[in-house]
């Protein structure tokens, strides 16, 4: 696989990958910086909040949900209004949200950590029509939330556990039975980050420390993996007209690099992605 330079910003911890089908344009989060940012016909954009935000989906062409530290909300792009739709752990100043991703039901998943990524403080929630349901708990550093395909499977990692577990959905998406182990990286240097799944349900995980994107099939096998200049990636999106190419966002916190923290597009030779589902809000 190929990459390139897709933004020179440094973001001091990238995160949320994600591509707008309605508005064919991607959108990432530098959650210590406060930022979402985003490219549209060559042009840097950039909001700013007043609390860390991590991830978002999209609601329609000019509404975005948003996950902060302290709630899930609506977010007009075309004024920068913000309407909260439920608290998230807003009585924890301690957590903060991190990574997530919409279900192919129209769900949106979304973990949470401490603040100083003190073990088992987190935990992964899942906002459905209104309804915030806390799934799995405790969490250490939540990751890697995505789904096959036809939405019968979740994927999630606990980064601090280098683990990455795989559970079946129900036909509305919530959870059933227990989870399994899909890729069990304890004993290694390998530390799972995001991840999102393309069009044949292979699983793309960006692997904190290593520079890597790494893809594995749905049984767990390695397929194909690239390394970038940027030592601590994050987080990939399918991306572009025909989702053909991978957003890797990356982490500047704690490196001085000059490539630390860039985003970085990733030419993966065939695969492509889905559109990513439309939230139910």
């Amino acid at each position: 696989m190929k990459y390139t330079l897709f933004d020179p910003r440094a973001c001091l911890l990238g995160e949320g990958a994600f591509w707008h089908p309605e508005r064919q344009q991607a959108f990432w989060f530098d959650i210590l910086g406060r930022r979402m940012l985003s490219r549209k016909d060559g042009r840097e954009l950039e909001w700013r909040f007043d609390e860390r935000v991590s991830a978002a989906g999209w609601i329609d062409h000019d509404t975005l949900i948003i996950a902060s530290e302290t709630a899930l909300f609506r977010f007009n792009l075309k004024n920068g209004s913000r309407e909260d739709l439920v608290p998230l752990e807003a009585d924890r100043p301690d957590t903060r949200s991190n990574d997530g991703r919409a279900d192919p039901q129209g769900g949106f998943w979304i973990g949470t950590m401490a603040v100083d990524a003190s073990p088992g403080q987190g935990a992964i929630y899942r906002y459905y029509k209104g309804e915030l349901r806390k799934l799995f708990a405790p969490i250490s550093i939540s990751n890697a939330i995505c789904f096959s395909p036809d939405g019968k499977l979740a994927y999630f990692a606990d980064t601090e556990e280098q683990t990455v577990w795989v559970q079946d959905l129900d036909g509305d998406g919530w959870p059933k039975g227990d989870k399994r182990v899909f890729l069990d990286l304890r004993g290694t240097e390998e530390y799972p980050d995001g991840a999102v799944t393309d069009a044949k349900g292979n699983f793309w995980n960006a692997r904190w420390g290593t520079g890597r994107l790494v893809c594995h099939a749905p049984d767990g096998r390695l397929l194909d993996q690239v390394e970038v200049p940027s030592k601590q990636t994050t987080c990939p999106a399918f991306i572009g007209e025909h989702l053909d190419r991978i957003l890797l966002t990356s982490a500047a916190v704690d490196l001085g690099g000059a490539q630390d923290g860039r985003s970085w597009l990733v030419m993966p030779n065939g695969p492509r992605g889905r559109p990513e589902p439309q939230v139910l809000a």
